[in-house]
């Protein structure tokens, strides 16, 4: 961005006073800027201010007209740079060396839960008749109740939804009458 300085050398009311007027009004702009926010965003935010008020308030020479003129103008920009910093999440980004990464594998109490769910269900299912057991492992597999019906060769599909209900009933039963382990 241009100096104050070089913002009006191309006018024609250019004179070391009106720089001076400038470099003045752009210090009291940063200050005011800067207490509110970083001094980086603050310049920034004066640069703005100042090309600003050489666009649209170029006919304005006064001090007493310009400063409140332009700190009304950097109150606005610092809503607007908050707005919008807000809006892309910068202000609650946390840095990717603060986040811990997330182990793939099971902590040691829920995979000594699963194991113990797994051997429980060997278990229940080596005690089942063959029919169960075949019943099951054709359900694993992904098989529909009717491919299962036509495996197992039974007369009606209502046969098969019976076996189902028996053999998971007798399996629960095997496994004390819940699916989970009791504490």
């Amino acid at each position: 961005m241009q100096k104050p300085s070089e913002l009006h050398s191309s006018s024609s009311s250019s004179s070391p006073a009106r720089a001076a007027l400038l470099n003045k009004l752009r210090e009291r702009i940063v200050g005011f800027a800067a207490s509110r926010m970083q001094r980086d965003v603050a310049e920034d935010l004066a640069q703005e201010v100042l090309l600003l008020l050489h666009q649209k308030y170029g006919d304005i020479e006064r001090l007493e007209e310009l400063l409140p003129l332009s700190l009304k103008i950097v109150r606005f920009k610092m809503m607007a740079y908050r707005r919008k910093s807000q809006r892309r999440g910068e202000t609650t980004s946390v840095p990717v060396e603060d986040v811990p990464l997330a182990d793939p594998a099971l902590d040691p109490l829920a995979a000594a839960e699963q194991r113990q769910l797994r051997e429980r269900l060997v278990a229940a299912v080596s005690q089942l008749g063959e029919r169960c057991r075949r019943l099951f492992a054709l359900k694993l597999d992904g098989r529909r109740f009717a491919d299962i019906q036509q495996i197992l060769g039974a007369a009606s599909i209502n046969t098969v939804y019976t076996w189902d209900f028996r053999c998971r009933k007798e399996l629960l039963d095997r496994l004390g009458g819940n699916w989970e382990q009791v504490r």
